[in-house]
């Protein structure tokens, strides 16, 4: 048995980290492993919710921080562990995946770092995991630019929760480059970089569809709020926002029916928007920053971040200009995520934890 700790974890929620811990937990169940997340945010067939932690959400860091250090979560998670014989958890954060809160449980501890956290939560996480991974080298990076020893750290790719298993049709593929809309979808966070995105959004005869969302670890009034409110408040006659998200069956359709994904965020440690719209062969625009540029290659346009929102539309109407270069960055984009399969990256964790 395999455990995931994710105090807001809950099916649909519209978070990358969330999205990340169901698709490798789906992964492994391929391959054959039970698993089990355990959340205080939800309860299902799959999903063990914690009492001991009483908290709602949406809620920021020193409120979950004081909640877990005001509780007997540690000692639920072990009872947990213990009653469904856990041979691995994994802490999918030093302070929302409680891994500032590890179980003292035989049970191998492995902290998921996916971005880099506070050091007061990550400092006691990393004293206790047995095993420490990453999504991606940047990660790495930034964890030794701060101070931290990474020497033991191993990468471990996010994965696709809904691997589309083949590549889209040519012919509805030009069809969609021809007259299908420009889409974004983010949630509404300030480093998401999309308001800035549609601050510039030039004349276009093109559609611009963008689906925003807020997480669980995002106060109502806060800054999101107002990126929220922001955006929607632009008028252009090219242009749709939307709030509330996606479930998150209906990501890659959705994503599939887009000529090209901007993805404009300002600091990236995966890029999982980006991939999903890889899977469904569609583009991908966006910065040079975090771990996008690698992770696209050659299945999209990598601006440079001085180039800003302009540089984005540019790229995104220029790729849809050109039928030839946009169906070679489309097959691209398709066969770039076939190293991102959930079975693929379940046999890269568990060659990590052994």
């Amino acid at each position: 048995m395999i455990a995931f700790v994710l105090a807001s974890y809950a099916p649909d929620t519209p978070a990358g980290i969330e999205r990340a811990t169901a698709a490798l937990a789906a992964g492994l169940r391929m391959r054959g492993h039970d698993t089990l997340i355990i959340s205080a945010a939800a309860e299902a067939a799959d999903i063990v919710r914690l009492e001991s932690l009483r908290v709602t959400f949406p809620m920021e860091d020193p409120a979950l921080r004081l909640a877990i250090e005001a509780s007997s979560v540690s000692d639920e998670i072990a009872e947990i562990l213990n009653r469904h014989r856990a041979d691995v958890v994994v802490y999918t954060d030093a302070l929302w995946g409680l891994g500032r809160a590890m179980a003292d449980h035989p049970a191998r501890k492995v902290l998921a770092v996916h971005v880099m956290g506070h050091d007061e939560d990550l400092r006691p996480a990393l004293a206790t995991a047995d095993t420490v991974i990453a999504p991606s080298a940047i990660v790495l990076r930034e964890a030794a630019q701060l101070g931290y020893k990474t020497c033991g750290w191993q990468v471990v790719p996010n994965c696709l929760l809904y691997d589309e298993a083949a590549w889209l049709d040519q012919r509805w593929r030009e069809r969609v480059r021809a007259h299908g809309p420009i889409r974004v979808l983010a949630r509404s966070a300030p480093e998401k970089g999309v308001a800035e995105l549609l601050d510039h959004l030039p004349q276009l005869d093109r559609r611009v569809e963008v689906m925003l969302a807020g997480a669980p670890f995002e106060q109502p009034n806060g800054r999101n709020d107002e990126v929220l409110r922001h955006c929607l408040s632009i008028e252009a006659p090219c242009l749709t926002v939307r709030e509330g998200g996606l479930a998150w069956r209906h990501v890659p359709t959705w994503l599939a029916g887009a000529a090209v994904v901007i993805v404009p965020s300002l600091a990236e440690t995966f890029g999982l928007v980006a991939l999903e719209a890889m899977n469904v062969g569609t583009p991908v625009v966006a910065y040079d920053v975090g771990n996008l540029p690698e992770l696209i290659g050659a299945g999209g346009v990598i601006v440079k971040r001085d180039e800003g929102p302009y540089g984005l539309w540019q790229a995104a109407m220029a790729i849809t200009q050109d039928p030839i270069t946009y169906l070679r960055t489309s097959r691209a984009a398709y066969y770039q995520s076939r190293d991102f399969r959930p079975t693929t990256v379940a046999d890269t964790f568990l060659k990590a934890v052994r």
